[in-house]
């Protein structure tokens, strides 16, 4: 299993709406094939009445294993349905990487 996959299936204990995981390891200066670099979007009503802070806190928690090990980098994009409405179904792009060019 990716490592891809295995995020995506311990972020659905949120009940997602909408679920986008992105690898954008090959965006930075990694090895081929590298699984260090991800992107989430994450739109769910459990998120409803919460600040930022806790919505990242509850990824953290969740992939708690990920981020102590082979995760460097997670860019969270995280929304109630009418915040992900209110954005017209779009969430922000990456920047370039800055750390290096192969």
């Amino acid at each position: 299993m990716t490592l891809q996959t295995q995020i995506e299936q311990k972020l659905t204990a949120l009940a997602p709406d909408v679920l986008q995981v992105e690898n954008e390891s090959h965006m930075h200066n990694v090895p081929a094939n590298s699984e260090t670099h991800f992107k989430v979007t994450l739109v769910s009503e459990l998120f409803s009445g919460m600040m930022p802070v806790k919505r990242h806190q509850q990824i953290y928690a969740l992939l708690a294993d990920e981020l102590s090990g082979p995760v460097h980098a997670l860019a969270l994009h995280l929304y109630t349905a009418s915040e992900w409405q209110a954005r017209g179904g779009e969430r922000p792009n990456s920047p370039n990487c800055h750390g290096g060019e192969k």
